[in-house]
């Protein structure tokens, strides 16, 4: 279906793939791994044509179609949810109109033995045929489906698109894609913005579409789930193993192991072999040995060996001091923006020791709940009661708004840290990856995983017994995710934690508090147990309807706003648009900015580090921005709302 033969990518004198090949065929599940910056993303855009390659071709069967999610972009926003997705179906529209065309001319003529009516019938089933294909009979079905297994409800689907938020209009791409049927799915960190609901749903369809699929994630469950071949990117090279995931961790050790006693072997010949000819390159009876030797070593095939980064993020946080029993009473607890009612009715207990998962659909209220018991927002009703002796250590996902971007990575722990503890920040900083020049970086140039080690460093400060992590592995690679989960494992406080990560998930908690439809409920058991019995309910509830969310009114005589309220909600509304576009227009210039550099990298025939550093901080400048948008149109809805 799609040929990669020979591909290489050079940029100046720097190489980042080197003559790789492999085939993808019908109904292939592939995962693409290798460490960040092997250049998994390059791959898919020089197959989607966006890239093209220094050397080797991407042959593609022409009826093939390709389906391509990167890992950012923008939807337009002058339509509805409804109306958005259903442009996948353009090409469907297009068919009915062919259909309804050719019926009516069959039907007008009469030269029924005549080529020419033969060939008007043959186009007609064609069109009949390709309309079936693309689910033309059920495509409002199919758009209903799609759109709440990616976790919208029905009350969204006339909601103006410009009312979502970057995470849920990434998704309204996903299900246009989705809807497209391509012969084959490229995908770049897919789950990025899903909960785990909707990437259960997610790969339950993937794993039962009739195409191909090569896809890029972190998420280790996923690639499990999904996959059933793996190609690596390692030193501009492709391996390629016939197996899921975890399968190619065990066999890629195997090779590793082989390759390096291969590898040692020829060290050990070269270094007899150079002896011998430092030994008796003088002396003119061995002359002919020796030049023989030399061209022997010229002609060898040197085994190269796959760089491992041996450094490991050395996480151990400080023993938590004792603190009571009960670390925070929950009783009747719930949240409310205005009249835009989040969730309530929360009920529960957190006591000493314990590990706890918040999970649930996106907007739900799990991150507003985490605010609320370190005290960042208050609860509209019911109370929140912190224990005795409770030290709490929190984790936010917006890093950007807790650590000052122009601070160095040193300064931004000095200035918190305290008594003896300052002399040994760099200790502490080298533990996460942080080593000479790196620790004078300032916050603003640091990558999104840097930020979270960063984050994650200044909770080694002081000594808390509980903590409370939003989302900490969304920046983090497969291995330190590990060391994360081995260390909080080993805390000896009390943890709860955000995150649609089951595999992080797994083994790390015991209990799940589950935000859905505006309550809170408990389950009694691990991330597996709670996913086996949300399958269950499900199914039971397959034929619910969605309920309009119940609100409380701000006035409470007639449920009406004040003339005064209207004018303060109207000039709020202004201010918050106006931050939207301000930022949308920002977001659109660095777009155009990093455009341009991919168009010269695409053509350039020499690496230049000064374009390259300049490259880099676009993308973390348009990072910030999509975050900043998130926040600024979340807001928006909000109010928009009420």
């Amino acid at each position: 279906m799609i040929s990669l033969d020979n591909l290489t990518i050079s940029y100046g004198g720097w190489t980042l793939f080197d003559g790789i090949s492999f085939m993808i065929n019908p109904k292939d599940r592939i995962g693409l791994v290798g460490k960040n910056g092997a250049g998994k993303t390059t791959l898919l855009r020089v197959i989607t044509g966006e890239q093209q390659p220094t050397d080797g071709a991407v042959t593609i069967n022409g009826e093939c179609t390709i389906g391509y999610l990167p890992q950012q972009m923008r939807v337009a926003d002058t339509t509805s949810l409804m109306a958005e997705t259903a442009k996948a179906f353009d090409e469907v529209l297009r068919i009915e109109a062919d259909i309804e065309h050719l019926t009516n001319e069959i039907a007008s003529r009469t030269d029924y033995e005549s080529t020419a009516y033969a060939d008007l019938i043959h186009k007609l089933n064609e069109a009949n045929d390709r309309y079936h294909i693309l689910g033309g009979d059920t495509r409002e079905a199919d758009i209903e489906r799609t759109l709440l297994g990616l976790g919208f409800k029905r009350t969204d689907f006339e909601r103006p698109t410009r009312e979502f938020s970057g995470g849920w209009r990434m998704r309204i791409e996903l299900a246009k894609l989705l809807l497209r049927r391509p012969s084959i799915f490229l995908l770049d960190e897919p789950t990025n913005h899903l909960d785990i609901e909707s990437i259960q749903w997610l790969e339950e369809y993937l794993k039962n579409y009739n195409g191909a699929v090569l896809l890029i994630s972190h998420d280790r469950a996923f690639l499990d789930n999904v996959t059933t071949r793996t190609v690596e990117i390692s030193l501009g090279k492709a391996y390629d193993y016939k197996v899921p995931y975890s399968k190619f961790v065990e066999l890629r050790a195997e090779r590793r192991a082989q390759q390096m006693a291969a590898y040692e072997n020829q060290q050990r010949m070269i270094e007899k072999t150079e002896e011998f000819i430092e030994k008796f390159r003088y002396k003119p009876t061995k002359s002919n040995q020796v030049q023989s030797r030399v061209k022997q070593l010229e002609k060898l095939d040197r085994i190269e060996i796959d760089e491992e980064d041996l450094s490991r993020l050395n996480i151990k946080f400080p023993p938590a001091p004792r603190s009571g029993q009960i670390v925070a009473d929950i009783k009747g607890v719930g949240k409310a923006f205005d009249q835009k009612r989040i969730f309530a009715g929360a009920e529960f207990t957190i006591e000493r020791g314990q590990k706890i998962a918040l999970v649930g659909r996106n907007g739900e209220g799990k991150t507003t709940f985490a605010r609320m018991l370190i005290g960042e927002l208050e609860a509209t009703e019911g109370e929140i009661k912190i224990g005795a002796n409770v030290n709490i250590g929190y984790y936010a996902q917006n890093q950007d708004d807790l650590m000052d971007g122009e601070f160095t990575v040193f300064d931004t722990l000095d200035r918190v840290a305290v008594c003896d503890i300052r002399t040994r920040l760099r200790d502490i900083l080298g533990a996460f990856l942080f080593r000479g020049e790196d620790i004078e970086k300032k916050v603003k140039v640091l990558s999104g995983g840097e930020r979270s080690r960063l984050a994650m460093a200044r909770l080694m400060l002081e000594p808390y017994n509980l903590l409370i992590l939003d989302e900490p592995t969304n920046h983090m690679d497969m291995r330190s995710k590990d060391i994360l989960k081995d260390a909080l494992q080993k805390f000896d406080g009390t943890v709860v934690v955000v995150s649609h990560d089951r595999e992080f998930l797994d083994g790390l908690v015991d209990r799940i508090y589950e935000f859905r439809d505006g309550g809170v409920r408990e389950y009694l058991g691990d991330i597996w147990y709670f996913l086996e019995k949300r399958k269950v309910e499900s199914l039971q509830e397959i034929e619910r309807k969605d309920s309009p969310t119940t609100v409380k009114s701000i006035d409470n005589t007639n449920g009406k706003l004040s003339y005064e309220q209207k004018k303060e909600q109207e000039k709020l509304l202004r201010r918050l648009r106006k931050a939207v576009e301000s930022v949308e227009e920002e977001l659109a210039n660095v777009e155009a900015e990093i455009a341009a550099y991919d168009a010269r990298f695409a053509t350039a025939t020499e690496y230049n580090a000064d374009d390259y550093a300049k490259y880099d901080a676009l993308k973390q400048r348009y990072d910030s921005l999509m975050h900043e948008w998130e926040k600024a149109s979340y807001e928006l809805e909000i109010t928009e709302q009420n």
